[in-house]
């Protein structure tokens, strides 16, 4: 009997599907294991860039005598390697070309006394010497003239321990005292979290503010709701979603998810914070989508604006409205639309994207949403029309 003239095709297709099948499956097993979880969350085991030299800050681009490293220990005693980088017009100020200036304890303490500082908390993988996260101290310290203190978390660079989501804000803490410790105020700090930092950064201020001492303001860059949220949304190499094919069987989605160790819950308790917030997000993100950060803004709104009318929170509950429900979701959505309209202040800026605005009751500080057309995942705080609004929202400049 004849062979079908695709069948050579169709079988190799087969199997080509079928080992998909068989390494989605794997996957799905490893995404269960705390040991698998625990490197694929933060990926401290990539060290990059290769053998390093942490002593020599100037090797990676910044000014000679600019920054100095540092380290300095955790409440449970672990090793937080880190660089404290001057403020440029500090540094331009006691350095010459001709005679680089040795940083030393007292230009630390002068410089924070004078200027204010900025607690860089870096996404995962890599450590503080990578060049895209240099380009952060750099441009902020010229652009914003902030001074930078830097850490790479435990497990992470020539840090000690491993990696977990108390610890890390443990670390935090150790920078916050550092700070503190030379001179700092708490005003003048500005705690800056990029892609995981934004967890961290969330849970410290929050437990900053439950022991009664506030910082300048926090600033979430490329924020993500949880990780919970982040697997749901997540693409494999950008094209192939993670749990999504999980949830066309009732649970399964929901019992692998039971089993994830790390949180960071941001959407839990950003909206308890009474600091200043900015939330920067680019719409050409492909790792962790913008609405990510429109979700956590909306949070906010409907926990200081009570009045407005509520929504459902998901596409599957809106799939689920009867006639009479959806005609009443459509009248809330248009009634919440013209109150945001009168509390929240809208900017579009040509070939930048949108800025928006609201300011809470109760003394607590504005938040501030900038949504840009460009910037993709690791470069969204190098974009200068978000340094501005860094700025402009803290009183930088």
């Amino acid at each position: 009997m004849p062979q079908h003239p695709n069948h050579g095709y169709l079988y190799r297709a087969q199997r080509v599907f079928l080992y998909m099948g068989f390494a989605y499956a794997a996957l799905v097993t490893l995404m269960v294991t705390p040991f698998f979880q625990l490197h694929a969350i933060y990926l401290h085991s990539v060290r990059w860039p290769p053998f390093a030299k942490f002593d020599a800050p100037e090797k990676y681009g910044l000014a000679p005598g600019k920054a100095l490293n540092v380290k300095f220990s955790t409440s449970d005693n672990e090793t937080i390697g880190a660089w404290f980088v001057l403020c440029d017009s500090y540094y331009h100020s006691i350095a010459s070309p001709v005679d680089p200036v040795a940083l030393s304890t007292e230009h630390v303490r002068s410089s924070l006394q004078s200027h204010p500082t900025i607690i860089f908390l870096h996404g995962n993988a890599a450590t503080r010497a990578v060049q895209f996260r240099v380009q952060h101290y750099s441009s902020f310290s010229s652009r914003l003239g902030a001074n930078v203190l830097v850490i790479d978390y435990r497990g992470f660079a020539d840090s000690t321990g491993n990696p977990s989501e108390a610890g890390l804000v443990r670390d935090t803490r150790a920078a916050w005292d550092w700070l503190r410790e030379r001179g700092a105020k708490g005003e003048d700090v500005l705690v800056v979290g990029h892609s995981l930092g934004t967890g961290v950064a969330t849970r410290f201020v929050k437990e900053l503010e439950d022991g009664g001492e506030k910082p300048r303001g926090m600033v979430l860059l490329a924020p993500f709701r949880s990780i919970r949220a982040v697997l749901d949304t997540y693409l494999i190499l950008g094209f192939f979603p993670l749990i999504k094919p999980l949830r066309n069987i009732p649970g399964v989605a929901d019992i692998v998810l039971s089993f994830l160790a790390h949180h960071f819950d941001t959407s839990s308790i950003i909206s308890e914070i009474k600091s200043p917030i900015l939330l920067a997000h680019a719409e050409d993100d492909w790792d962790i989508p913008y609405t990510h950060s429109e979700i956590l803004f909306n949070s906010i709104l409907d926990t200081h604006l009570p009045h407005l009318p509520e929504l459902p929170k998901s596409a599957s509950e809106i799939s689920q409205l009867s006639k009479d429900d959806w005609s009443d979701y459509v009248s809330a959505q248009s009634m919440r639309k013209a109150l945001l309209a009168q509390l929240v202040t809208e900017t579009n800026i040509p070939g930048f994207g949108t800025i928006q605005e609201v300011r809470r009751g109760n003394g607590d500080g504005k938040v501030v949403f900038v949504k840009s057309l460009w910037g993709g995942h690791d470069r969204i705080g190098l974009m200068e029309g978000v340094q501005d609004a860094i700025g402009r929202t803290f009183e930088m400049f």
